[in-house]
């Protein structure tokens, strides 16, 4: 039904039930893959064993070793273009923080803390959105795998972690639930940097999302919400806000970037490399956690 819609809307001719049979068709050079992470691994590697260049929605799969197993397969095609859906969060700002990082802004990063709450699964009355079905989601959790990724571009990945979660709502509408929907994680990154990072999606009256670095010299925000950034250099008290200019701003460019890719040569980023970064933080947590339990609430 959603295709068809699509198909209406956009005056596209063909609508097909079966992926498999998209996939096969021979007039086509590009697999644009929009569904659940269930599908994500299966449908890429058909369609890179199909001579296709694949673009593949965010989060890259259901888990981590489907993740290494797209990889692997995208390696065994060099000629075709592979690249993930990006996270929008920072991309504003993100070349300035990266250069304030790199030009020693705040002097040495020694600890960040970084906040992502929200109310989107704070009514137990609510049934599961499928972000909280494993069998659809896989290991993926509210935004961490996002964020991950956002850090990890400004700040690197994690070298060792401990996280706890927690399920308040378990039950909804008599489906399930077990993918969490409160998670703390801390953790050590390279560069003798440490972190906290927290999320909720049951945070009532709360929309929060943020990073916050501490260096040897100073502090530097960032404000998602609003795609502002905050700092304070040595000797000040209190943040205020850096301005960014027009000729720094970040900009959607992602459709762009793949199509120049397929036809000039490339590799657009996040490819299926930093993907697999992201799926090995979400690993992290699911395989070492120290669990918290789970209570109707």
């Amino acid at each position: 039904a959603t295709a068809e819609t699509i198909a209406r809307d956009f005056g596209i001719k063909d609508v097909i039930g079966d992926w498999r049979e998209l996939v096969a068709r021979p007039n086509l050079d590009v697999i644009w893959i929009g569904t659940p992470p269930y599908m994500h691994a299966e449908v890429t590697i058909a369609a890179l064993k199909a001579g296709k260049h694949v673009f593949c929605q965010a989060r890259m799969a259901m888990n981590l070793s489907q993740a290494r197993e797209m990889l692997a397969e995208s390696k065994t095609h060099p000629g075709q273009v592979t690249m993930l859906c990006p996270a929008p969060h920072g991309l504003k700002g993100g070349r300035v923080v990266e250069r304030l990082l790199r030009e020693k802004a705040i002097g040495q990063p020694l600890h960040f803390h970084l906040q992502a709450f929200n109310d989107s699964w704070a009514d137990p009355a609510h049934p599961a959105h499928w972000r909280q079905k494993a069998e659809l989601s896989g290991q993926n959790i509210l935004t961490v795998g996002i964020y991950a990724e956002v850090v990890g571009r400004w700040l690197g990945f994690p070298l060792e972690l401990a996280a706890v979660h927690h399920v308040y709502y378990p039950q909804r509408q008599g489906y399930e639930v077990r993918i969490p929907d409160w998670i703390a994680v801390a953790g050590r990154w390279p560069g003798d940097l440490f972190g906290t990072m927290e999320w909720s999606g049951v945070a009532r009256a709360s929309g929060h999302e943020r990073l916050d670095i501490f260096g040897s010299e100073g502090r530097l925000l960032y404000d998602f919400n609003d795609e502002k950034i905050f700092i304070a250099r040595a000797g000040e008290k209190s943040v205020h806000e850096l301005p960014v200019r027009s000729d720094e701003q970040g900009e959607w460019t992602v459709e762009k970037d793949f199509i120049a890719a397929v036809e000039r040569g490339g590799k657009p980023e996040p490819g299926f490399e930093t993907g697999v970064k992201y799926m090995e933080f979400l690993d992290k947590i699911w395989s070492a956690p120290l669990p918290v339990g789970s209570a109707q609430r």
